[in-house]
């Protein structure tokens, strides 16, 4: 297949991997595309949908100057097929056929493992919309709302970049896969997403901040992993989402920041020194630090429960057949096939947790879990950096990885924040304490007032400190058309 780094618009789709002389693949392709389309439109409010809006567009894959901005109508955004450039020689990074050229076909005898792993993917991608599909009625700002519509197009992407690859590797089950992510949706009781963190609601745009940091963080880590697969199509076309998902954990570290730095700032106008004031703090239109860690631990605690179980052979048999790999794997200093090698695992048993060596290979979502709380804890320190500089008292930090889960070893287990077995009744009497109450949801609804106007922004989050696009502060990121 031949990658080209510039984007070619010769087709309804606009790609680089030479879709006009694909003639099978395009015709499938143009097919899928009106449902798309139809699920686009039934899913942004019609009053955004003739809107222009100041976004970026993928024209390349050079990272030198792969995007250009421009306004657009969101229907008429050009989703394309992008995939980062073939890299010469290259091997497969791990598992029993490490050092094997990289496959540029499905291997047989993967066909369907491969299939499974890129309809998980592709199915989170729409889901994350369809969970998102009411903020803009509530936006703080012009240019949060432009953030919203980026993140909603480039996932809208990455959709196109799942159904690609099953369309041009795996025939008639591709095709019919393809169809099924437009079928399923976010919460339905009849047809629900296939991961449970995409079927909760995102009601409020602090919800979606933190989304946009620890969900798409877990998107990141899933994404690393697959960008090294042994399959070479499947790793070019994650190689490429992952220089655009950077933008979303971006919007979400911001924006959370930017709620946290209004609510220091208002705290100290008014001369409340005790972030657990929360009455007197809410009176100020802002939200209360203990509350924005409560939502903190509940999204942290979702995104947990999506790296599956901390011992998995489905796990161990992505990694040896060299289909998924560990988070930066070519940097990792080991044998990479771990035939002898352990990972610490908790185990909760007769009340106790406990960390024991388990085989590696079957600890491959321990690692890469223990690999993203690392990485989701930078944001926490640079948070807590911004309310230490504004003289409040108080740290956001991360639940004890038992805490609030779904799923793996601590599935319905009663752990506190700090990783105390505690019993059901005393968790039923503490949880309020540790997660959103509905009241707290009540509070944070009302704060949820829309602010259209082009540099002004909602009473409860600050303003970014440089616009998108280096734009000014007053810069009109969408041209709206309300009517």
């Amino acid at each position: 297949m031949s990658i080209s780094s510039s984007v070619a618009y010769d087709t309804l789709i606009p790609n680089n991997v030479g879709l006009s002389s694909d003639k099978r693949v395009l015709k499938g392709l143009q097919t899928w595309h009106p449902g798309y389309i139809d699920w686009w439109n039934k899913l942004i409010p019609q009053k955004f949908q003739q809107s222009p809006v100041y976004l970026r567009t993928a024209v390349g894959v050079d990272p030198k100057g792969w995007a250009k901005f421009d306004y657009v109508k969101m229907p008429e955004y050009r989703w394309g097929i992008l995939l980062a450039p073939q890299v010469e020689d290259r091997t497969i990074p791990c598992g029993e056929h490490t050092g094997d050229p990289a496959w540029q076909e499905v291997p047989g005898e993967y066909r369907a493992m491969l299939r499974r792993l890129i309809v998980i993917q592709g199915d989170t991608e729409p889901a994350s919309i369809e969970q998102q599909r009411f903020l803009g009625n509530t936006a703080p700002s012009q240019y949060d709302l432009r953030n919203l519509f980026q993140v909603n197009v480039e996932e809208g992407r990455h959709l196109w970049a799942m159904v690609y690859l099953l369309h041009k590797y795996f025939g008639r089950d591709g095709r019919e896969e393809a169809d099924g992510l437009l079928q399923r949706s976010s919460g339905s009781e009849e047809a629900p997403r296939m991961l449970g963190a995409f079927n909760e609601e995102t009601p409020d745009w602090l919800s979606f901040f933190l989304f946009t940091y620890f969900t798409d963080r877990d998107g990141k880590m899933q994404l690393e992993s697959l960008a090294q697969s042994g399959f070479d199509p499947l790793s070019r076309t994650c190689r490429f989402m992952i220089t655009e998902e950077a933008h979303h954990m971006f919007v979400g570290e911001t924006g959370v920041g930017r709620v946290i730095q209004r609510t220091c700032d208002a705290m100290n106008a008014a001369g409340i020194d005790d972030p657990y004031d929360i009455d007197k703090i809410r009176e100020l239109g802002v939200i209360d630090l203990p509350t924005i860690q409560k939502k903190l631990a509940l999204h942290y605690t979702l995104s947990l429960d999506l790296f599956g179980r901390e011992v998995s052979t489905n796990a161990a048999n992505a990694f040896n057949a060299g289909i998924k790999a560990r988070f930066m794997e070519h940097k990792i200093d080991d044998d990479h096939k771990l035939e002898d090698a352990t990972y610490p695992v908790c185990q909760y048993e007769d009340g106790v947790v406990k960390t024991v060596d388990a085989p590696a290979l079957t600890a491959i979502n321990m690692r890469l879990r223990d690999d993203y709380t690392k990485d989701a804890s930078g944001g926490l320190k640079r948070w807590n950096k911004a309310i230490e500089k504004s003289g409040v008292d108080f740290k956001f930090t991360l639940p004890h990885e038992g805490f609030n889960r779904k799923i793996g070893v601590f599935a319905g287990i009663p752990i506190t924040p700090t990783g105390e077995t505690i019993s059901q009744e005393q968790w039923d009497a503490k949880a309020h304490e540790w997660l959103p109450t509905k009241a707290d949801g009540d509070f944070i609804q009302s704060l949820m007032v829309p602010c259209y106007e082009a540099g002004e922004y909602a009473g409860w989050i600050a303003p970014p400190r440089v616009g998108i696009d280096n734009k000014e502060g007053d810069f009109e990121y969408i041209k709206l058309h309300m009517a």
